[in-house]
């Protein structure tokens, strides 16, 4: 039996769950246009559809709130926050967002100096991916060739293929690069960890061309610990001091609070040093996201979040937190399951496209089987392949993943390793009568972030 981290909590307040009849789990999921997005929460049992937000917070963060400063300018709220944020970065500008995608509203359009530019990444996220593309430019995504081999063990997934980085860089122009992106940990790859060694030579190649740095760092916690664990040297280096070294790499930082921040709402920017670059975000806060000390958050949230920021650097929740995700895909593949191997952070990969070869990618394999877990189980997956990845923004095809993924996102300090056992002989239960399994089509389509808000109907 492999060794597997105890939670270092206790739990104090639970939230009552409920599982509805297959017969009404099937008769929701056709209300929902075939869409787990557009499910009702109260007809999902276990909610694997994202760790943005959902996770469970602390007895200090609710104690936190209630010291929420609410002034709308220059809250000690906001201070509270920003003496965190510096602490842990080292950078000297930091404003609040609403969420990650509000940091991404405000920063990526001031780095699109022209057009027809680009932003290159490990991998693009899709908020990140939109928020390009609205700004007039391209997103181009550069991972190493071990990202698709998923049943290869390699410690690092996520890093960027930086030979390809190079070619890429010349071939475009390097004036013509509006930023270069490190997602960390490499969410679309499997919550797979990006290497020092690695981050350390995409900036090499950055300050040689004079490229800025951006650090997408949602999970940049989990990516730190993931570096302790697998990176040589770095054994006996606190994830603190690791994160501040992945942070002196870059130049900005974004963050989508709702992860490694342990809350429910907020997101963060911070500039390293740039004076000038921040006053054109901070002009540009203002009619996004709201006055440059709240950004769209109340002050019990910057509260919640100051907290939440030092919790989740606490190395013994890092353990306990990397394992359940292990734990799951452990339990998966003994079923025969195909996942993304080995598991990364925050979430649990399935490869649909082994599961359902029969369906082809502009039938939305991954979020098929999403729907035939919801319907075995109650519980709410989400697709990330072909659906998420979108349609060109030129030719308005649609593009097809190098994977067809399924993430099995797993909530922070929320579900227990009995809810975890219950998802795997569901999701196997599913594998076992794969065959069943048909593609979809759409009966409405948006033209942005399509897989939030699109309908579907099965192909018969």
């Amino acid at each position: 039996m492999p060794n597997y981290a105890r939670p270092p909590y206790r739990i104090k307040m639970v939230e009552p769950i409920s599982l509805i009849t297959k017969e009404e789990r099937i008769e929701r999921l056709k209300e929902a246009g075939y869409n787990p997005f557009r499910l009702k929460s109260e007809d999902v049992y276990i909610d694997l559809l994202t760790d943005s937000g959902t996770g469970a917070m602390s007895h200090f963060q609710w104690a936190a709130l209630m010291q929420g400063d609410e002034a709308y300018a220059g809250s000690r709220s906001f201070y509270r926050l920003e003496k965190v944020v510096k602490n842990i970065t080292g950078y000297k500008y930091i404003m609040p967002a609403h969420q990650g995608r509000g940091a991404e509203q405000v920063v990526i359009p001031e780095l699109v100096k022209k057009p027809n530019m680009y932003f290159i990444s490990n991998i693009h996220f899709d908020t990140t991916r939109a928020h390009v593309e609205i700004a007039g430019a391209r997103a181009i995504d550069c991972v190493v060739e071990e990202c698709f081999d998923t049943e290869t063990y390699y410690p690092f997934k996520g890093n960027f293929d930086v030979p390809k980085l190079i070619e890429i860089i010349n071939e475009k122009g390097a004036e013509n690069i509006a930023g270069i992106i490190l997602t960390i940990t490499n969410n679309s790859a499997g919550g797979q960890p990006v290497s020092m060694e690695n981050m350390k030579e995409v900036t090499m190649v950055a300050r040689a061309n004079r490229i800025p740095i951006l650090i997408d760092g949602a999970r940049y916690a989990e990516n730190s610990y993931f570096i302790k664990l697998r990176e040589d040297g770095y054994q006996n280096k606190s994830v603190r001091e690791i994160a501040r070294e992945t942070f002196d790499l870059a130049d900005i930082f974004l963050m989508s609070a709702k992860k490694d921040g342990l809350v429910n709402i907020g997101g963060l920017i911070a500039i390293k040093d740039d004076e000038d670059f921040f006053k054109q975000c901070q002009i540009n806060i203002v009619p996004k996201e709201g006055f440059p000390t709240y950004g769209g958050l109340a002050g019990r949230d910057m509260d919640a979040l100051a907290v939440g920021l030092e919790e989740a650097l606490d190395e013994s929740y890092l353990a306990y937190r990397i394992d359940e995700i292990r734990y799951l895909g452990d339990l998966l593949r003994a079923g025969g399951v195909p996942i993304q191997y080995p598991t990364g952070g925050h979430a649990v990969f399935v490869d649909c496209g082994k599961i359902v070869p029969h369906i082809p990618y502009d039938q939305f394999p991954a979020q098929a089987v999403s729907n035939a877990l919801y319907i075995e189980g109650g519980i709410r997956p989400v697709e990330i392949g072909s659906l998420l990845l979108g349609r060109d923004p030129d030719t308005k095809e649609n593009i097809k993943a190098d994977k067809e993924f399924m993430r099995l996102t797993i909530p922070r300090r929320t579900y227990t390793f009995e809810h975890l056992h219950y998802v795997a002989e569901c999701l196997i239960n599913v594998y076992n009568n794969r065959d069943k399994i048909k593609g979809l089509k759409f009966t409405y389509e948006s033209p942005i972030l399509r897989h939030f808000t699109a309908e579907f109907e099965p192909i018969e």
